[in-house]
């Protein structure tokens, strides 16, 4: 079983020709509302990139929705890709977490999260989510919830043996002796650079692998957009070029190669095939518009 902890939000998606200067007013193209969030987005890719066929391995999710219509069709959109939602906890008289994203004629985005219920997943939802947790072989995580339920959910998912998974995004500082709790730490070049303590300006992907090895985490890997992907594994250093394609909308496309890559370790894969698969499912991703609406299933990819 793969469990992921972390975020559940509603996308609210605005198309413009061009980011916005500051105080500048734009006329802009199609709005949807399309179910997305960090932790959500990985658990649906992991579902769909696992190929929901007989043996595949079951996903999870943990974590806050609130008592609203947004809440009602979050929790809905993850049953309907086979995730077990039964520590999926709706909030009282709380708003659901939302983000705001505007896609430009590039491809490119810009977005602002509004957490809502995600704030208030707490330690308490993880330690009543243990037997969960127990069941799974990988438990995948991210930081659009709060720092020191993340702390707590690695810190319990090591301590039952679990392999551990750690996207540290939005780029934040992680306290001391986090990263050695991790075994795979997955970041872009800004996230890794942040972690390393570095400017992100000009920073190589190698350099910054090997600065977040000595930080305690035995395997990272950088994902690097179009120019692919740096892993620096506990059995060396390799680097993957990314697929070429035209891209639509980048929204989700990093939640998607996680997905990608830990539906394939947990199928057995080795970690370079896990990665290539991720990358496949990341360009396809690209292609399509939204963030879960964007995210291919198994069969999509050959």
């Amino acid at each position: 079983m793969i469990v992921v902890i972390g975020s559940i939000n509603m996308d609210l998606v605005l198309r413009v020709p061009r980011m916005p200067l500051p105080g500048e007013t734009l006329t802009g193209g199609a709005f949807r509302t399309i179910p997305g969030g960090k932790g959500a987005n990985q658990a649906v890719a992991c579902a769909r990139l696992s190929g929901n066929v007989a043996g595949a391995q079951q996903v999870a999710m943990v974590g806050c929705v609130g008592d609203d219509a947004f809440g009602a069709t979050l929790r809905a959109a993850l049953v309907g890709d086979g995730i077990i939602d039964s520590h999926i906890t709706t909030l009282p008289g709380v708003a659901s977490g939302i983000a705001s994203i505007l896609v430009d004629d590039n491809g490119q985005n810009s977005i602002v999260i509004a957490g809502g219920a995600n704030d208030l997943l707490s330690p308490a939802h993880i330690d009543a989510a243990q037997g969960l947790i127990e069941q799974a072989d990988i438990v995948v995580l991210q930081l659009e919830t709060p720092m020191a339920t993340v702390v707590h959910a690695i810190k319990l998912a090591r301590s039952l043996g679990k392999t551990v998974v750690l996207n540290p995004a939005p780029a934040a500082s992680l306290p001391d002796g986090v990263l050695e709790l991790v075994d795979y730490l997955i970041p872009n070049e800004i996230e890794a650079a942040m972690l390393a303590g570095v400017s992100p300006e000009g920073a190589d992907a190698k350099a910054l692998a090997a600065a977040l090895q000595k930080l305690g985490s035995d395997n990272v890997i950088i994902t690097l957009g179009s120019k692919g992907v740096h892993a620096a594994l506990y059995g060396g250093d390799y680097t993957f070029p990314a697929e070429v394609v035209q891209a639509v909308d980048t929204t989700a496309a990093g939640d998607t190669f996680i997905g990608g890559f830990v539906a394939g370790l947990a199928s057995g894969m080795d970690e370079a095939e896990a990665i290539q698969q991720g990358q496949r499912a990341a360009a396809w991703s690209v292609t399509k518009p939204g963030a879960q609406t964007s995210i291919p299933h198994l069969h999509e990819l050959f």
